[in-house]
């Protein structure tokens, strides 16, 4: 007895998924890593030096940014960072002063009264800083949402933008899904982690400005106090980016399975099968997994930064004993050693700041670069501005010779196809699946552009028309029309309101008015459900929603591809008699598989491979007894009783 490690069926019978033990759980392992996790390998294989070297140009690439989105606000930002590091340096030497004065000998009031000057420089100095962090803080937390709204509208822009066959192109969506699911969101991120690092730069050189001012003996001082802490820092972050790495496997399947579990598509099926108990077990034992490796990882850093803490210990006490023996020795006074202590402290507190500022920019600037990249690829592939007019209308559409291929595809889709159609013709395009079809009627629909060639508006080449303006005198109703998350109306408007009722009149020859009818708030009903007061609708009712879309744009060309997929026969008989009543005076273009409707076109082209195979009448075809014929009668033939 055999058993497949999908199904957990047998030979013999099926095995309930409630029953199936450990050993038959499938391995998700081998999908690819999720897009937000695409640079983990990068991260755990680099050094320190390595994200020095490239500190520099992502904090430009990121002050880049928030310079488009606010020039005020990012020289507001970066100069008051600046400023108050000029403060805290002003309030440390400030300080100096202060301690010697209290450190003299005389009684104690008189040396409090000598220490005042000092010590109200020391609290002008203070508030001084914070009001100037403060002010930094509020001009970057400005910042932040500005970046993203400029970040997205380019994002978005260019999507809106390129030609549709860029989303044919496999390398162009992995690249926009990259751009999307993380590289746009972490736009902000960086700009902030960025004017983190440079405050912490600043705060460092405050530190050591200092300390080169009080004596320059002092300044390898704060390398022993903060070396241990940057060690510190390092190793928490490549032990974090290392156990992340070893977690993508494990975190990859229980994604999987959490949308396996939780998502509206699958609910109906994790029923159906019982897969309930199955999945469950799946998803415990992959988070029991990641449970293991991450208290581990809890246990190591726990190590880890009892280490950083001894070593900085360590390197305090050297710095201690420095100061001791300068003391000992004469070399600075008891105030500069003071004063010294809180600079490096300082100089402590910003290094940490720094180190975490730039361990995450580095890790976030990866993925900003998929971002910046993305960009660079779609304005490369912005179709070249064409200032044509497009024509009002035509008494003939002609496709002469017309070749075009998918993006990575080896052969082509169309070849050499030529097709007439003439102004209030019913022109039906029939085949087989992959014949060409739908292609070609995105070619005539100006969503594609042919790689050889051409389409004429009697003498009018569209290749030199605005693509835009030419789409306005189409109307398309798609087999694959989009749910749009809005009203009733708005679903079949789509944003081009032409007043009165005429988006009534298109409902009733869809026979979307029936659909309407029942609806709770009829065309102001959200067509929703994740929404509040939203309806959904079912798959027929929907198309009648589409239908109603095309109907409404009232243009010269309807192109119908695949119009009654959803529908039942009453429907499709219904919906064909009133193309044919709409069709009066205008071009419609019909794309079905079902040969029935098309017997009353004007004209009918057969493709086959990309070509066209035949043309003609549906009596002319017939009588060719050709690929038509066969198609016609093997579909004739399912309704002939024995």
């Amino acid at each position: 007895m055999t058993r497949t490690p999908l199904t957990g069926t047998t030979t013999t019978g099926a095995v309930p998924a409630e029953d199936l033990s450990d050993d038959d759980l499938p391995s998700l392992a081998e999908i690819d890593s999720p897009q937000w996790f695409r640079h983990a390998d990068t991260m755990a294989g680099i050094g320190f030096l390595t994200v020095a070297r490239r500190l520099p140009g992502l904090i430009r690439q990121a002050l880049g940014m928030a310079w488009q989105a606010s020039p005020r606000d990012t020289i507001a930002t970066v100069t008051l960072s600046m400023l108050g590091g000029v403060f805290t340096a002003f309030g440390l030497l400030a300080t100096t002063g202060a301690l010697t004065a209290l450190f003299e000998a005389g009684p104690t009031p008189d040396r409090v009264r000598a220490a005042l000057p000092s010590l109200l420089l020391v609290g002008a100095a203070a508030v001084m800083r914070t009001l100037l962090q403060s002010g930094a803080g509020w001009a970057q937390s400005r910042l932040g949402p500005q970046v993203s709204r400029i970040t997205e509208s380019r994002l978005y822009g260019l999507t809106s933008q390129v030609d549709l066959v860029c989303f044919d192109d496999p390398e162009f969506h992995d690249s926009l899904q990259r751009a999307r699911l993380r590289g746009m969101a972490m736009a902000d991120t960086v700009v902030d982690t960025a004017i983190d690092a440079v405050t912490g730069v600043v705060g460092i050189a405050a530190a050591a400005g200092v300390l080169g001012v009080l004596h320059p003996v002092l300044l390898p001082l704060l390398l022993l106090a903060v070396v241990p802490d940057a060690w510190a820092a390092i190793r928490a972050a490549r032990m974090r980016y290392a156990t992340d790495l070893l977690l993508v496997p494990a975190r990859r399947r229980k994604w999987i399975i959490s949308d396996l579990l939780a998502d509206k598509d699958t609910a109906a099926e994790v029923r159906t099968f019982t897969m309930r108990g199955f999945l469950l077990r799946m998803h415990d034992r992959v988070a029991r997994g990641e449970q293991k490796v991450m208290l581990d990882l809890a246990r190591r850093q726990t190590v880890a930064r009892i280490v950083g803490e001894a070593l900085s210990g360590i390197g305090q006490g050297v710095v201690y004993v420095a100061l001791g023996v300068l003391l000992a020795v004469g070399a600075v006074p008891l105030a500069v050693a003071g004063t010294a202590v809180l600079a490096i402290r300082s100089g402590q507190s910003s290094l940490a700041n720094f180190m975490f500022a730039t361990n995450r920019l580095y890790e976030e600037g990866l993925y900003f670069t998929d971002y910046l990249d993305f960009v660079a690829q779609a304005q490369a592939r912005i179709p070249t501005h064409r200032s044509g007019e497009a024509p009002a209308g035509f008494r003939h559409i002609s496709v002469e010779d017309v070749v075009f291929s998918y993006p990575g595809s080896d052969k082509p889709a169309l070849r050499g196809m030529s097709v007439r159609i003439d102004q209030g013709e019913v022109v039906a395009l029939v085949g087989e699946n992959g014949s060409g079809k739908t292609t070609l009627a995105k070619i005539l629909a100006g969503l594609y552009e042919p790689d050889a060639g051409r389409v004429m508006w009697d003498e009018t080449d569209v290749s030199g028309v605005d693509p835009h303006r030419l789409r306005g005198r189409i109307a398309v109703i798609a087999q694959d029309h989009t749910r749009w998350p809005l009203t009733a109306r708005h679903n079949i408007t789509m944003g081009m309101e032409k007043g009165g009722d005429t988006v009534v009149r298109a409902a009733e020859v869809a026979g979307a008015d029936q659909v309407i009818a029942e609806l709770p708030y009829g065309y102001r009903t959200l067509l929703d459900r994740r929404f509040k007061d939203g309806h959904e609708l079912s798959g027929g009712q929907w198309q009648r929603i589409a239908i109603a879309r095309g109907f409404y744009r009232d243009a010269p060309l309807l192109i119908c591809d695949e119009p009654t997929a959803a529908l039942d026969a009453r429907a499709e008989h219904a919906l064909f008699e009133r193309i044919r009543q709409h069709a009066d005076g205008r071009t419609v273009l019909l794309i079905t598989h079902r040969l029935a409707s098309v017997r009353y076109a004007d004209r009918i082209y057969v493709l086959d491979h990309g070509e066209v195979a035949e043309h003609g009448t549906h009596q002319e075809l017939m009588a060719l007894g050709g690929l038509y014929a066969d198609l016609y009668g093997l579909q004739a033939q399912a309704y002939r009783t024995a």
